[in-house]
């Protein structure tokens, strides 16, 4: 390629591009803990879905591999560029373009951020419920790794909010799935193909989104429990009652330690209980009337305290809020206390105690120390890893995924593979389910050129090239 050929790449976004060795460095990466140099040819922000056909289809007249960008949110290296390809940033398309107040639904460019779509929707009494911890996070972001969130135990993840999507192949065809509507038995679902593909197949350039009504009335509850063992038995107790709550996070003593200290948490735990604690469970509640609040935190609290809780926190004024953004923003705290890794494995919800127990084992026999909380009303347990050895680490980590794979779980629940996970990835699934995703990466990207060399791309190219 030539200056020409970049020239005409530019004109294509009308200008909206820089190339090799201008880029700003907020471009060239997520939150991944893992560094990596990188100064792709170019990077570009279309402002419509015309612009992003036409930039695929001049990367696959050159090609020249894509890797799409939203807010860079991502923790497992998703976002990041190779060297002899372009960056198709999307912070430029973050228009909602409708709403549809009695059908639930919403259709927004891929750009818009969730702070964004939740200021939009303030006053319309909907909301969209998936909050996976980062509102700077894009939706194209979400979708693209089946972005979940401590509120999944009652809304779900991004798939089951996701009723349609606008997709512009790696030639520049455009294929729309799906549509605003929450039924359909008519043929191949793509749309829940491409959730989760991290932009490996496709990419997204309009979402179809389904929304909740938005409650008024909630609590947040703080327990303290004994052991690990009384949070994991007391959840299924609490959905059976049918409280649907909101939130079911379990934070271990050492972190919810690190959370009071790094946000300056003032929660009116009793010293004496606190030095007892060994786990704590949140708990949000949240449903349409004061008097059904009321009866819900009854409820809650006889169950509780007849699972052996320590005590019962209803937490009141700023200090709930505060709770719950310092567990959203527990990324940073575990990153600025210096975690070389930080994981999110699921397992059965029944099976997180036993997980846990494997963890303290692996962790003391290879020299590391591990912390963490979870989603423990879906399974979802978030870890950080203090082992700066890289080679103890990866033996590790391998052990941790390969347990919770063993248990019926996943190697990663929220946070997708990237280039982070891809190798414990291709080592632990089997073969056959590999080989099957590489053929539907071949119908889609036949070149191999979306997001290569992450997810299950590592030999699709053949080439070595990066």
């Amino acid at each position: 390629m030539d200056a020409t050929d970049f020239e005409e790449l530019a004109r294509l976004v009308e200008g909206r591009a820089t190339f090799r060795g201008h880029h700003s460095l907020d471009d060239l990466h997520d939150e991944s803990l893992h560094e990596r140099q990188c100064d792709p040819l170019a990077v570009v922000r279309p402002r419509s879905t015309s612009e992003v056909q036409a930039v695929l289809r001049w990367a696959s007249a050159h090609q020249v591999a894509v890797t799409p960008r939203g807010s860079g949110t991502g923790l497992s290296g998703g976002a990041t560029p190779l060297n002899e390809g372009i960056v198709v940033a999307f912070d430029q398309m973050k228009d909602v373009l409708r709403l549809d107040v009695d059908d639930h639904v919403c259709v927004v460019q891929p750009g818009v951020t969730l702070r964004e779509l939740d200021d939009f929707l303030a006053e319309t009494g909907l909301h969209y419920p998936v909050y996976p911890g980062e509102l700077s996070a894009s939706l194209g972001g979400n979708v693209a790794t089946n972005a979940g969130g401590m509120r999944a135990v009652r809304h779900g993840v991004t798939r089951h909010h996701v009723l349609g999507l606008e997709l512009v192949l790696m030639d520049g065809t455009l294929v729309r799935t799906g549509g605003p509507v929450v039924k359909s038995s008519s043929g191949y679902d793509l749309t829940q193909l491409l959730i989760g593909s991290e932009g490996t197949l496709a990419l997204v350039t309009e979402v179809t989104l389904r929304l909740s009504p938005r409650w008024s009335n909630s609590a947040t509850l703080l327990v303290p429990f004994p052991s690990l063992g009384e949070v994991t038995s007391v959840v299924p107790q609490l959905i059976t009652l049918g409280l649907e709550p909101s939130v079911l996070e379990y934070i271990d003593f050492l972190t919810m330690a690190s959370l009071i200290k790094g946000a300056e948490l003032v929660l009116g735990i009793d010293p004496a209980i606190a030095e007892t604690a060994f786990a704590y469970l949140v708990v949000v509640l949240e449903t349409r009337t004061p008097e059904q609040l009321e009866l819900d935190l009854t409820a809650a609290a006889a169950a509780l305290d007849a699972a052996g809780a320590l005590e019962v926190y209803v937490l009141s004024g700023p200090s709930a809020a505060q709770l719950i953004r310092a567990r959203e923003r527990l990324f940073w705290t575990a990153k600025a206390s210096g975690a070389d890794e930080i994981i999110d494995v699921v397992v059965p919800r029944s099976a997180v105690a036993t997980y846990l127990e494997s963890v303290s084992t692996l962790a003391a026999s290879h020299g590391a120390f591990v912390a963490g909380c979870g989603h423990v009303g879906d399974g979802n347990v978030h870890l950080s890893v203090f082992q700066p050895d890289a080679a103890a680490r990866e033996t590790l980590l391998l052990e941790l995924f390969r347990v919770g794979v063993a248990m019926g779980g996943a190697i990663s629940g929220e946070h997708g593979l990237g280039m982070d996970k891809q190798a414990p990835y291709l080592a632990l699934t089997d073969p056959v389910i590999i080989d099957l995703q590489r053929r539907i990466k071949q119908v889609f990207d036949p070149a191999g050129l979306l997001n290569p060399l992450r997810h299950v791309d590592a030999s699709i190219r053949g080439d070595g090239r990066e």
